[in-house]
């Protein structure tokens, strides 16, 4: 294996996995630490974990134990990989995962970059912006676990990491990777150890690439490991992939702007079931006979928690944002389940939270990387009768369900 990735959930994973099995890497995504050795033809391995809102220590605990693992199979470079969006509090989980795997490797020029052109993340003179937006005018302020209330990226990693923070602007970004490197060294000779990096397009994350090569720790979005697989002499290639026929069916407990309006796209178009959390709580609404219906239901039907910031502001008022937020994650995973075990087919996610909440409740060790949906979200394959897509909240067109659904049952 020459690259090893870290990601802090499940949906942010198979976006950096997709990222570089399309740059032609051998690719494999595993659902937690493995216990065994890896494949000798994987080239990169990215461990998911689902460490983004979890107590920092237990977060610092599981990407140290998967940095061992990658370790163990030859990694020649590591790959910190958070959401483009940066999600984290002003305790973490980002910048106390990124100083444990600094220390562990020695690393003392780590490049901070969420950027990602393809979703509309850039980071210009080290604010985070969201197509035309910064981060905390996105819609993102309003996030129900991690609300982003600042842009600055500096400013915020500072706030999670013991090291300063250097920054590499957009004119040194533009002259390419010699001059990103000179930067890189003069920000590090500066006493800066986190680096944030801007970024506005591809060409960009490319050059980026390029100057990070040998580097031993790298952290960011999935956009900046664009220009890695071309440091290990590696070309673009086709991902290989056989679809799954039979029943599909949608959750989606995201929140996000982009998704509830693809939820709007969908209930005008197909059937759809909302959740609510008090009934999820209750009791009064089951995995089981939320499964039946998705089965039985003709079309592409959906089951959603997802609501407005007024909406999730009144249930976290209710029952608190921890006791809403976990009876939920488990409502999705245990529905996941039954649907497995009602012979769908596929099973397509929405939310970082419970994308993970399914991987976990379904069992899944790897996943099989195949083409992309919309940027950031590829097909996944899960075994021999099961196929799956895990869309972080903020990914996707308005139509993504019905060109998931699509894409994951061509072959």
């Amino acid at each position: 294996m020459l690259l090893g990735c870290i990601g802090d959930d499940f949906t942010g994973s198979s976006d950096l996995a997709n990222t570089l099995a399309k740059a032609g890497m051998r690719t494999v995504q595993y659902s937690g630490v493995p216990t065994g050795d890896a494949a000798t033809d994987v080239q990169a391995g990215v461990v998911a974990l689902k460490s983004r809102s979890i107590a920092p220590e237990a977060a610092i605990e599981q990407s140290l134990e998967a940095l061992k693992w990658l370790q163990a199979q030859g990694c020649e470079q590591i790959f910190f990989k958070y959401c483009s969006t940066f999600d984290s509090t002003a305790q973490g989980n980002i910048g106390p995962v990124a100083d444990a795997l600094a220390a562990a490797l020695d690393a003392h020029k780590v490049i901070v970059c969420p950027a990602f052109p393809g979703a509309g993340r850039s980071v210009y003179q080290g604010y985070l912006f969201v197509k035309d937006m910064l981060l905390n005018e996105s819609g993102m302020e309003n996030h129900p676990l991690t609300p982003m209330k600042d842009a600055n990226l500096r400013r915020l990693m500072a706030a999670q990491s013991v090291h300063s923070v250097g920054h590499v602007p957009a004119d040194a970004v533009f002259e390419g990777a010699n001059a990103i490197t000179a930067k890189l060294e003069a920000e590090h000779a500066a006493g800066h150890r986190m680096i944030v990096v801007d970024a506005l397009r591809d060409c960009d994350l490319m050059q980026i690439g390029a100057a990070a090569k040998g580097l031993p720790l790298i952290t960011g979005g999935s956009g900046v490991a664009l220009g890695l697989p071309a440091n290990f002499g590696i070309s673009p290639a086709q991902v290989p992939w056989q679809g799954q026929n039979g029943k599909a069916a949608i959750l989606s407990g995201s929140c996000s702007t982009a998704t509830r309006g693809q939820i709007a796209y969908h209930v005008a178009r197909h059937p759809s079931l909302k959740v609510d959390p008090a009934d999820v709580i209750s009791g009064a609404q089951t995995p089981e006979t939320v499964a039946k219906w998705l089965a039985e239901t003709d079309g592409l039907p959906l089951v959603y928690s997802s609501a407005d910031p007024d909406e999730v502001a009144a249930v976290q008022a209710r029952f608190g944002a921890d006791t809403a937020a976990e009876p939920l994650e488990r409502f999705f995973g245990k529905t996941a389940s039954c649907l497995v075990d009602l012979g769908v087919a596929r099973i397509l996610t929405a939310g970082g939270e419970t994308s993970g909440a399914v991987v976990e409740a379904l069992d899944i060790r790897t996943l099989q990387i195949g083409p992309e949906i919309d940027p950031g979200v590829p097909c996944l394959r899960a075994d021999d009768t099961l196929v799956i897509a895990l869309k972080s909240g903020n990914f996707g067109t308005v139509d993504y369900f019905e060109k998931a659904a699509k894409m994951l049952g061509q072959g």
